[in-house]
């Protein structure tokens, strides 16, 4: 059985209870030992034989699958992965393969990133709804999902796999319609140790990433949440009835 398990954003102790004990449990650990923090690998057994895939192609890992099938083995995996983390395409060898397999999920960094921010993404009157995206590297962006057509919905904007960018990023989300003084916020290494967060412009934020030295595993986040005025939550509103409370008015709330 072959287990793919999120890691979490960083922090030792942000994996699950349920991946903890899955790492605790395996045979074989393959890991994304570029991304992930390497205490995580604490939790494994004295006799785990590991592996870390930044040295190993699709190819390779699949071998280690084929030839290992008996085992129970950990797909390690930074975040939660089901966000970028490409595990479909080893699904796929696995189906192939007659292989078991399931999904742990994790704690996405995106979740890390707010937390370390000390923001709520949603903010009722300036944005309910995220977008999760990135901007065309190696790996291409079909052109209605370029940020330059994303950014018409004015919403906030979490980037993963776009610190590199950052110019591009720019470019393309002020051509779209966000205004350079829109608020923006990197999180290099969400609660990792050395986490570094860095709070600035739409229209500041390249040059002042290329000051701080940041140019990868990092997310980007911008919008107003951030930084600006919103309206409070009708699910406390003491004027409106929920389920469990009456309010004063006789309006009932979605929240």
């Amino acid at each position: 059985m072959v287990h793919f398990v999120g890691a979490g954003p960083g922090a030792k102790d942000l994996i699950t209870v349920r991946g903890a004990a899955l790492l605790a449990g395996a045979d074989m650990i393959i890991y994304t030992g570029s991304l992930i923090n390497k205490e995580l690998l604490e939790y494994a057994g004295e006799n785990c034989r590991m592996y870390d895939s930044a040295y190993l192609d699709l190819d390779e890992v699949a071998g280690l699958y084929r030839d290992n099938r008996d085992l129970d083995i950990v797909r390690l995996h930074t975040g939660d992965p089901s966000i970028y983390g490409a595990i479909k395409e080893q699904m796929d060898i696995l189906d192939k393969e007659g292989i078991e397999y399931e999904v742990c999920p994790g704690v996405s960094s995106m979740a890390g990133a707010a937390a370390s921010l000390k923001t709520e993404l949603t903010l009722p009157g300036v944005s309910q709804s995220i977008i999760i995206s990135r901007t065309g590297g190696r790996t291409k962006v079909p052109p209605c999902q370029e940020l330059s057509a994303l950014s018409a919905h004015g919403s906030t904007m979490v980037l993963f796999l776009s610190a590199g960018l950052a110019y591009k990023v720019r470019d393309e989300l002020t051509a779209g319609g966000y205004d350079e003084d829109t608020p923006a916020a990197v999180v290099y290494k969400a609660t990792w140790d050395d986490e570094k967060i860095l709070r600035t412009t739409l229209g500041k934020l390249p040059e002042e990433m290329d000051a701080q030295g940041i140019n990868k595993t990092a997310l980007i986040i911008v919008g107003n949440v951030l930084d600006g005025e919103y309206e409070l939550s009708k699910l406390y509103d003491k004027d409106f009835d929920t389920g469990f409370r009456t309010g004063t008015g006789r309006q009932s709330t979605d929240s």
